[in-house]
């Protein structure tokens, strides 16, 4: 899954901050693969903070599937989500985050999907391979919730040691 470096180590991700800023400003419909209704999980904290900076958040949970989690339809696959996907974010373990990446490859092209993006801890390099050789962006590692508050300086729990605090308000089309 990873590609080991130096010894066994994983190789260090790193993305640059105007690529993950074009992300999360051009995406608007994410659905969240492994969102949970239990409001004290990271995934419902997550998709709860995401839909308030107005994205449109769709969960996908087989054992939650035709039931709502925060006021939305829950998917048990992603082939069942009706209409767009820009983003797909990841927030199963990385063992199962191949399987859900194939999934997304193969409805891609019908969806308009363009980012695939695996949850902090979730890494499989191998799948995000075969995303990119179908012409998708991935992120590894990251949280687009942490990632938001850091870029668009929010000042608030994920946002305070960013080094982007500016005084001057940004728009970035949210």
């Amino acid at each position: 899954m990873e590609r080991p470096v130096n010894g066994g180590a994983p190789e260090t991700l790193h993305y640059e901050d105007a690529a993950i800023q074009e992300i999360l400003g051009s995406v608007h419909t994410i659905a969240m693969v492994g969102a949970s209704a239990n409001w004290v999980r990271p995934s419902n904290f997550a998709m709860k903070y995401l839909q308030r900076k107005g994205y449109r958040l769709i969960p996908v949970n087989p054992a939650q599937a035709g039931d709502e989690i925060l006021g939305q339809l829950t998917y048990a696959s992603l082939a069942e989500v009706p209409g767009r996907i820009d983003m797909v974010d990841i927030f199963r373990a990385s063992e199962a985050a191949g399987e859900v990446v194939d999934e997304a490859i193969a409805m891609a092209p019908e969806k308009g999907l363009r980012v695939i993006w695996m949850q902090l801890g979730v890494r499989d390099d191998e799948a995000a391979n075969r995303a990119k050789a179908a012409s998708l962006t991935v992120i590894m590692d990251r949280c687009p919730k942490i990632e938001y508050g850091r870029l668009f300086g929010e000042l608030g729990w994920s946002g305070v040691n960013s080094g982007i605090i500016t005084s001057k308000r940004r728009r970035f089309g949210r």
